[in-house]
């Protein structure tokens, strides 16, 4: 019933939303006479932060069409490389007329970026992607919104979520690939990636693993301590609900992103209402470039999915209630996950000092998990300042953490015996 009632705010604000936006406009067109009134640009404002407000917010474009690599512009399209009801492999494929940068390219390591299931589309990590593109291959996993996959699609757990991964990595070729995982599926690509390796399949030249929960024991946090707080029955009966009937998902129970979202801002609302207040007083001093600035990260911030309620329900039980893999208890469709049986693949944590998601040492807990990746062959980076996403995007991530994970992959960019 909740979705519904969402569904009914969401029909109302929609028209409100579209005047506010269209009368913002109309005021600020230098063409309008009305434009150059007194206390106009305050109006104009005030719609538009209505707008803002109120309007509802697609799923974002990667928006990638370009990057520079090797001293040129080299063009980049984005390809499907593998379509599931789920997620689609999503491939960004470098094309140049430079000879020299195209045999370049040829031999750049080739990178699958792992993004998280966790609310926000995987356009989260638009900034990793294009980092990555400079001097690599990437593919990356572009979860769907649950409320868009009819339910003849089938329910869809973590144990799903671990097959997809090993599906993706089967897909692209272990034997050259190097693996990054970005916060919630550092646990999932250990158990793909450990499966694989007790099997005797080849398994990826390196993982690296970033701000994730392998053991949420170590300085837990406000997210990790919600989850053992409350028993996985309140987490069912307060967070799941169904998907109404203007969506391809109609009947499937799912965490609805705009429940999700609402938590992200609970998490500090004191700092959303201050982002606010400075968006419309930049408005007012026509200080476009900042306002810009607010309406991209918005744009971003504010799209959400549904996820699966298996799925979710899982990675609660799972990951932060029972800590199945730090503990050695995790099956996964009847086989024990063991991430001692790595052998072959390298591995990289990467954590940020000031991490309120994922705490420290939360993520550092895979190398004694990996007990038997030689001790060479593992690095543990801990980047001062830092806070979660710093360590996967802006002016941080391209500076100081890209380069060592770059030097991380180009060093183990070989064949393993």
């Amino acid at each position: 019933m909740l979705y519904q009632i969402h569904e009914w705010q969401r029909a109302f604000l929609g028209p409100l939303s579209h005047f506010a936006e269209a009368s913002a406009r109309m005021l600020n067109e230098p063409g309008n006479p009305m434009s150059q009134w007194p206390g106009t640009q305050r109006m104009a404002a005030g719609y538009e932060l209505i707008h803002r407000l109120g309007k509802d917010y697609e799923k974002p474009a990667f928006d990638i069409h370009s990057v520079e690599a090797h001293g040129h512009e080299i063009a980049v399209i984005e390809r499907v490389a593998l379509d599931t009801p789920f997620c689609q492999l999503k491939r960004f494929k470098r094309f140049s007329d430079d000879p020299a940068t195209i045999e370049a390219m040829k031999n750049e390591p080739v990178v699958l970026v792992v993004a998280p299931l966790s609310g926000h589309h995987a356009t989260l990590l638009r900034d990793t992607v294009r980092t990555l593109l400079r001097e690599h291959k990437v593919y990356v996993t572009d979860w769907v919104d649950a409320r868009m996959v009819p339910t003849d699609a089938g329910p869809f757990g973590l144990d799903d979520y671990v097959a997809l991964i090993e599906q993706c990595i089967r897909h692209i070729g272990a034997d050259h690939l190097h693996v990054i995982s970005v916060c919630q599926p550092t646990v999932p690509v250990l158990a793909a990636v450990s499966l694989m390796a007790a099997r005797g399949e080849a398994t990826p030249r390196s993982l690296t693993m970033m701000g994730g929960p392998i053991d949420p024991r170590r300085s837990p946090t406000s997210v990790n301590n919600l989850a053992t707080t409350q028993p996985l029955s309140w987490f069912k009966g307060n967070v799941i609900h169904t998907v109404p009937a203007n969506y391809p998902g109609h009947g499937r129970e799912v965490y609805p992103g705009f429940l999700q979202h609402a938590g992200f801002i609970a998490m500090n609302p004191s700092r959303h209402l201050q982002s606010h207040w400075d968006f419309y007083q930049n408005l007012l001093r026509g200080d476009l470039e900042d306002a810009q600035s607010h309406r991209k990260f918005y744009d971003e911030y504010n799209a959400v999915l549904d996820m699966p309620a298996e799925f979710y329900l899982d990675t609660i039980a799972t990951v932060f209630q029972q800590f199945l893999l730090p503990r050695g208890l995790w099956d996964v469709a009847g086989e024990r996950v063991n991430p001692a049986a790595i052998k072959h693949s390298a591995l990289l944590t990467v954590e940020g000092e000031l991490d309120d998601i994922a705490g420290l040492g939360q993520t550092q807990a895979a190398h004694d998990l990996c007990s038997g990746i030689p001790a060479k062959r593992r690095a543990h980076k801990v980047i001062e300042g830092a806070g979660h996403y710093g360590i996967f995007s802006g002016r941080r991530w391209r500076e100081v953490v890209y380069p060592q994970v770059r030097d991380f992959i180009r060093k183990f960019d070989q064949a393993t015996g």
